[in-house]
Order: structure tokens, then C-alpha cells, then sequence
């Protein structure tokens, strides 16, 4: 009744920049939230089931798209296909120049996963999907049996509260918090898998258990657990790493601030730390620290100042002005610098509640997510709080410390490899063939300058050589990382190939073949094959309009100025070249007039 319609596209969180710029192989920034029934799953419904929920929250229908300032999310027609878990969890779900969502939801005998790109929600309102996800099966598979449709949220949030960005709303450059002086933390220094692969460990205790002896310290149960993260990571420290202190992150959900029905990002974190070896390291006394720290800092105040000093940093003029690519190199750097005041991460997702109907269909709900560190996820359901630790390292010491101290302070844990599929392997060929090929670049390379030493010193026909075999690679090399799309693949062609071209010529005497021949027939032939390659994709305007664009105007300019310049001798090629290039650009404009319009606002909002 109250749905509108989602708009066209939107501009990044404060968050989800963050997750844009630095998200690579070894860290996706993508969790993975999932839910075991007491059933086997049946991936039709399933299907049927994901269909329901993305009617509920459309906001989830979107692709990550490149401007020159910043990342934006675009609305996409693409619809997401339910699959049997077929690869490693907590992969890459954003992968650049590829137009794809930036979720999955995948299954397994009896369990549902769903994975999602950090850029596109966070752990609340990846909760909100699971949970209509879960429900939407249930009454599917159980509809025979009368099972009740129950509403999870009344009317649920519109489509406008779904794509709010609450760090906005609830920004104010006044708001300050306490200053906190910034030190260098732990690093954990342990030998890695062999190809990086992510290391799950899983591990289940009674709530009612941890709650007690949570109440017996007088603390919560999140800070019983921070207390003893810092406790295992201690313990595979040695007296040298002392002299640095064990901090973990702990984000925390601004909701329970700042009232906010958001399916975006919304949260901030803080930072408890100890430093070990000056006589106060017991259990009891980390205990008491964490929970000082958490009074102090987990306060309305100290949350909206820190959340305000991350938003400010965005809308700084330098840096919002700054080319995307720059932006990039900047935040990357800052994240760097900011892993080194932190050890670990620890994310407690709180409980999850379900109505009562559907309780007795499942089994537990769990959550962990890729990391570049060590980090423990938790959740819990009814009585079950559910463990997931992940990290990147061939040693699971961490984990086991872990589940020791909780076993001897009276909480009872059950520790367990996550099931998978048999056939679930990393797929590294096509890096392989890559690195196969780099190679024989540069055996070519070298055996060429020792032929060319041994045989004919006095000539450097290696320089040929080595040249050509550079210009191969790089082609290729283009070829291999731009392949999600090959309207950008040709766009980098058209530079390469005319650029190179050109020192080609100027190395080898300057006869101008470069700008008189080459480069004018590269920018036709490449703007040729868009149109061709933009056919048999069926691209729609918005999809080819910006690769449209750059290569008309490259075309255009470039044979201009060499004109005008008198750089280029045989003029015939040149100006058909740019005549035919500014029709082509004329009529992109008045008859795609609108999708021009809303492309280059899109592309160039700051």
C-alpha cells in the first residue's frame, strides 16, 4: 500500500565506500548468514521462496557501478538464481567491470546460506532478509500441512525507509567525542594457508549456560566474550609481543541509538584493548578493564562523535573532489594504517527471533565472515549462541584457547568443522595460465638479450624483442582483467594499442604511420566493435553509454589537436576518423538524449 518505487540509482554509505575501495581476493568483505532447518532443503522452493523476498526488499536488486568520484549502486533487472553451494564460502561477490548483485543465496543439505557484499547492507539488515527468506520456505514446504504465514515486521519498511541513508540523517558536524589516543596493536603472525584460503571453525553453546556465568562475573555476555578472545589470542604470544596490546573491534548497531529502518549500513565500533604482561592478566581482571571500557565508550555521545568524524572525512572538498581512482589509493592506505591499531575483530549479531510458528523447523542460525585477520562472529537463536571464527591462517590455536576458556569457566561448547560439498574446490586456473604466460614474456625476454649478446653484440635487436613481448603481455594482461566486460576491454584496447603504436614509431625514426594510419583506424574499428559487442549483449543505453562516450570523444580530440598541430601529414584518415566519431556522439545525444543525461550525472556526482 504505502511501496514506492525505488530510485534509479543511489549514492554509496559512508560504510560501503569504504567496503567499495578496499574489497579485494583475500578480503571480499563478504559474510556469510545462514539458517539450519531440521530438514533437507529443496532448492525449488527455495527459489519460490527468494522470488517472495526480493518483492519485500527490492533495495537488495542492485549493482555496484564505477563513477569518476565515487562508487555508486545502480538499480538492475537481473534476478538472483538459487544454486547448491558450489564454491568456498564468504567469496567474491564484487567483482570489478562485472555487472552483477552483490548477493547469493546458496544451500546445502539442511542449510541456507546467504552471502552478501558488506557494501550493500550489514549484519542487521542481512538478518531482516534471511529471516522472510526462512519464513518464506517454511510456509512454502509446509503449506499442505496449514502452516500460518505470520508478518515478521507489520507492514514492514517502504521501499524509501529500505534505501535511506541514516549515516546522513543523523550527521551533525557538532556532535564531538572523547579523544582517544591512537596506538599500534598485536599483530598476529602466523603462517598462512597455502593459496589464502578462508578457515572456518564453528562452535555452539547453551545461552542459558553463558548468560549464568556471564551474571555470576557481573558482566554481559559480550563482554565475557571479548574478555576471552584477548585471553586465547594472549596466549600464543610470546614476552617480546607484550609490549604491544591486544585490541579488538567490536562494531556496534547505531539502530539502538538512532531509530532507523534502513537495509543500508548502519553502524559504527569501538575498541577494547589490553596490554598483557604488567601483572594484571587473569580472566577476572580483563574482565572488569572490558567492562569499564564498554561503559565509557558504548555511550549515545562517544558513538555519534566517532560517526561524525567518519562522515566529515567524506565530505571533506579536497577529497570529495578528488578522481575515484586517487580516492581509492587514499582510503586503501588509511584502512592499512588503521589494521594496525587493531588485533582482531569480534561481532556479536545478537539474538534472532522468529515467531513461534517457525520455531520448531530450525535448528540454529549462524554468521562469520572473510577476513584478512581473525575474526568471531556470533548469533543466537532460542537457546543455541552459534560461533564462527574465520581467519586466513594454517593454525586454529586462536579458536582452541578459546573454546578452552569458556569450557573452564563452566560454559560447555561443541566445536565443529562447518559441512560442505565434497566438490566445493578454489577455482585458480585462470590465474595460472596468466601466470604461465607472464612467464614466457619474460623467458622470451631474457633468452633474447643472451642470443642477442652471444651472436651479434654490436646490434640491440633485443630491445625488439623485449619490446614486443612487453606489448603481448600487456595485451593480454588487459585482456585477463578487464574480460567481466568487454565494452571497458576495449576501451583500454583502444588506448593501448594507439599509444603503443605511437612509441613504437617514435623509437624506430618517426615515420608517422602511428598517428597518420594506425590511430584513426583503431578509434573506428573499436568503436565499430562497441557497437557490435553492445548487439549481442543486449546492452541497454545506460549499460554502453559511458564507454560510447569516452571512445567518441577520445576519437574526436586526439586526431584534432594532431591536426592542428601539423603532427599528422595524411589527412584523409584523420578527418573521417573524428567526422564519423561526432555523429556518432550527435546522435547518442539526441536520441538517447535522457539516458546521456542521467549517465553523466551519475558518473560525475561528488
Amino acid at each position: 500500500m504505502f511501496q514506492q518505487k525505488r530510485a534509479y540509482w543511489r549514492n554509496l554509505d559512508n560504510a560501503a565506500k569504504l567496503f567499495s575501495a578496499t574489497s579485494n581476493a583475500k578480503d571480499t568483505r563478504v559474510f556469510r548468514f545462514y539458517c539450519v532447518l531440521k530438514e533437507y532443503i529443496d532448492g525449488d522452493i527455495l527459489q519460490e521462496a527468494l522470488n517472495r523476498t526480493i518483492k519485500k526488499y527490492p533495495v537488495f536488486l542492485s549493482v555496484m557501478r564505477k563513477g569518476l568520484f565515487w562508487h555508486y549502486l545502480e538499480k538492475s533487472e537481473l534476478r538472483p538464481v538459487v544454486r547448491e553451494e558450489y564454491k568456498e564460502p564468504c567469496s567474491c561477490l564484487y567483482v570489478r567491470d562485472k555487472k552483477a548483485l552483490l548477493f547469493e543465496v546458496t544451500y546445502f543439505e539442511k542449510r541456507i546460506n546467504f552471502e552478501v557484499f558488506h557494501a550493500l547492507t550489514d549484519g542487521t539488515g542481512a538478518t531482516e532478509f534471511l529471516k522472510e527468506l526462512v519464513k518464506n520456505y517454511l510456509c512454502l514446504s509446509h503449506r499442505e500441512e496449514g502452516l500460518a504465514e505470520v508478518e515478521l515486521a507489520g507492514d514492514g519498511p517502504t521501499v524509501q525507509d529500505q534505501e535511506n541513508d541514516s549515516f546522513s540523517k543523523y550527521y551533525s558536524p557538532d556532535v564531538k567525542r572523547k579523544k582517544k589516543k591512537k596506538i599500534r596493536a598485536y599483530q598476529i603472525k602466523m603462517m598462512k594457508k597455502e593459496y589464502g584460503e578462508l578457515q572456518v571453525t564453528e562452535g555452539t553453546v547453551s545461552v542459558k549456560e553463558l548468560l549464568a556465568v556471564s551474571r555470576e562475573k557481573g558482566v554481559s555476555m559480550t563482554v565475557l566474550m571479548t574478555a576471552a578472545l584477548m585471553c586465547a589470542i594472549h596466549e600464543e604470544m610470546t614476552k617480546v609481543q607484550e609490549k604491544r596490546p591486544v585490541v579488538l573491534m567490536v562494531p556496534v548497531n547505531l539502530r539502538k541509538f538512532f531509530p532507523s529502518e534502513s537495509m543500508l549500513n548502519f553502524f559504527g565500533w569501538i575498541e577494547p584493548g589490553h596490554r598483557f604482561g604488567e601483572g594484571k592478566d587473569s580472566l577476572d581482571e580483563i574482565l572488569e578493564e572490558v567492562k569499564v571500557y564498554f561503559s565509557d565508550y558504548l555511550t549515545k555521545e562517544h558513538i555519534a562523535g566517532h560517526m561524525n568524524e567518519l562522515i566529515a572525512f567524506e565530505k571533506h572538498k579536497v577529497l570529495r573532489w578528488a578522481p575515484l581512482e586517487i580516492k581509492n589509493r587514499c582510503i586503501r592506505a588509511g584502512a592499512k594504517l588503521a589494521e594496525k591499531e587493531v588485533t582482531a575483530v569480534f561481532s556479536n549479531m545478537s539474538a534472532v527471533k522468529m515467531p513461534e510458528e517457525y520455531v520448531p523447523y530450525i535448528e540454529r542460525f549462524g554468521v562469520y565472515t572473510s577476513t584478512p585477520k581473525v575474526e568471531l562472529c556470533v548469533c543466537s537463536f532460542n537457546d543455541t549462541l552459534t560461533f564462527g571464527f574465520t581467519s586466513r591462517y594454517d593454525s586454529s590455536n586462536i579458536q582452541r584457547n578459546f573454546f578452552r576458556i569458556l569450557s573452564e569457566i563452566g560454559v560447555h561448547t561443541k566445536v565443529e568443522e562447518p559441512a560442505c560439498p565434497e566438490e566445493v574446490q578454489l577455482n585458480y586456473e585462470g590465474k595460472k595460465f596468466f601466470n604461465y604466460f607472464s612467464f614466457c614474456c619474460i623467458a622470451a625476454i631474457v633468452i633474447g638479450i643472451m642470443l642477442n649478446a652471444i651472436i651479434s653484440p654490436e646490434r640491440y635487436w633485443a630491445a625488439f624483442v623485449a619490446a614486443g613481448a612487453f606489448s603481448m603481455w600487456l595485451a593480454l594482461a588487459i585482456g585477463f582483467f578487464k574480460r567481466h566486460n568487454l565494452l571497458k576491454n576495449a576501451m583500454w584496447q583502444l588506448l593501448v594499442v594507439s599509444i603503443g603504436c605511437i612509441v613504437w614509431d617514435a623509437f624506430t625514426g618517426w615515420h608517422k604511420w602511428s598517428v597518420n594510419f594506425v590511430l584513426p583506424s583503431v578509434c573506428v574499428i573499436i568503436e565499430l566493435s562497441m557497437l557490435i559487442i553492445s548487439r549481442l549483449q543486449s546492452h541497454t543505453a545506460r549499460e554502453y553509454m559511458i564507454y560510447y562516450v569516452m571512445a567518441s570523444a577520445y576519437s574526436i580530440l586526439v586526431p584534432f589537436i594532431l591536426l592542428l598541430t601539423k603532427v599528422i601529414t595524411v589527412t584523409a584518415p584523420a578527418v573521417l576518423c573524428a567526422g564519423l566519431s561526432s555523429l556518432f556522439l550527435l546522435a547518442l545525444v539526441i536520441f538517447k538524449g535522457r539516458e546521456f543525461k542521467e549517465e553523466m550525472q551519475k558518473k560525475f556526482h561528488v
